[in-house]
């Protein structure tokens, strides 16, 4: 599946790229993250619980910061496990300047196997735009204040 976007940010450039590069930070602002586990600069572990249709799942996330251009790039790759399901996701985002905000242009990709893929694309699809929403207003809520 593949998901992209544009998201006004109302922050300056090197503000909105440190704390999304900032595990501690942005993590919270995903729906259903329990917790984060910094390994190193690059990779970290997040345990979050997702709910799809009538499945709830449980996934072990290991994530990995595949490329930075700071302040204006990143690619971030993903792979999650959870019993009977599996998700694996690139995505890249790329800032730029808009008067006093940061625009922010996003691409993911994702594939989803197991009990999960069971509840069809369209399920999928519209549970992941939820999240996605709630993700974004998250952190502009945090980089207004």
């Amino acid at each position: 599946m593949h998901f992209d976007g544009t998201v006004l940010i109302p922050a300056p450039r090197e503000r909105v790229y440190a704390f999304l590069m900032d595990p501690n930070q942005v993590g919270p602002c995903g729906p259903g993250v329990e917790s984060i586990e910094l390994i190193d600069d690059t990779h970290y572990r997040a345990t979050a619980k997702v709910g799809i249709g009538f499945i709830s799942a449980r996934f072990q996330v290991s994530m990995e910061v595949a490329e930075q251009e700071p302040p204006s790039r990143a690619v971030m790759k993903a792979h999650g496990q959870a019993p009977g399901s599996a998700v694996d996701g690139t995505a890249e985002m790329r800032l730029t300047e808009q008067g006093t905000s940061t625009r922010m242009d996003w691409q993911a990709d994702v594939a989803i196997s197991g009990a999960i893929a069971g509840v069809g694309a369209r399920l999928i699809e519209g549970t992941a735009d939820k999240m996605i929403a709630q993700s974004f207003d998250c952190i502009r809520a945090k980089l207004e204040g």
